[in-house]
């Protein structure tokens, strides 16, 4: 039981430095841009890290592989922990590191993002849709492929994807407005918040109890009171100039 409650304020407390760090950045970016994206990406990634140590010690209380926003975010942070890629390169440091927007100049990119609380998120953190796909969809041929996956487990995932999480609706709306999919980027901020919601209150309804200041201050709000609903995804667009 200590185990379990000493991941949860492990992922609470990295919750906490992210915003944190979010709070900073747009502080810093005028001091030192690179420095303020790369403390950004190390502070998600190390959430990511922190909700995969919740899972490793709490997988016989809740099944993240059947729901399709705990199953992602287990795929990304593999995806990331292990780098044998070129993909899942945050939004900040594909477009604003090293004169990226360069290779983009009159590109126009789709940011999608589902609702909280029935309002657009205002926490943002963006990977390329597509990456989602090269990482796992066998039919995409793609070098990026996680061959440790079985084929079950893809075609799972893809489903949930598409049906769970409206991957396929942002696709399929990208294309009626003529965006290819290398240009559609998503917001996994809601995806987040959604799987930490179905862990924290699956956990909670076992009976573990959240020990200290930051577990107990994000308990109520991931357990009873934020909801992320899937079904409505805001769009915004961003031209590069």
């Amino acid at each position: 039981m200590e185990i379990k409650q000493q991941a949860i304020k492990k992922l609470a407390n990295s919750m906490r430095m992210y915003v944190e760090t979010h709070i900073d950045f747009n502080r810093l970016k005028n001091i030192d841009q690179e420095e303020a994206i790369d403390n950004l990406d190390r502070a998600f990634e190390a959430k990511l890290e922190a909700f995969h140590s919740l899972y490793d010690v709490t997988k016989d209380d809740f099944n993240y592989f059947s729901n399709g926003d705990t199953a992602l975010i287990i795929l990304l942070r593999n995806a990331i922990h292990h780098r044998d890629h070129l993909i899942f390169k945050s939004w900040n440091q594909e477009i604003a590191l090293n004169e990226g927007h360069k290779k983009y100049l009159g590109a126009e990119f789709i940011l999608a993002s589902h609702d909280v609380l029935d309002s657009p998120s205002r926490m943002r953190y963006f990977y390329k849709l597509e990456d989602f796909y090269q990482r796992i969809d066998l039919e995409l041929n793609s070098p990026y492929v996680d061959q440790r996956m079985r084929n079950g487990n893809r075609s799972k995932l893809l489903n949930q994807m598409d049906e769970e999480l409206n991957f396929k609706s942002i696709k399929d709306f990208a294309k009626q407005e003529g965006y290819p999919e290398k240009q559609i980027y998503i917001n996994v901020m809601p995806i987040f918040i959604s799987a930490v919601c179905k862990a924290f209150t699956a956990l909670k309804d076992k009976g573990i109890q959240f020990i200290g200041f930051d577990a107990k201050a994000y308990e109520e709000p991931f357990t009873n009171e934020l909801k992320v609903d899937f079904s409505k995804v805001n769009y915004k667009t961003i031209r590069i100039r």
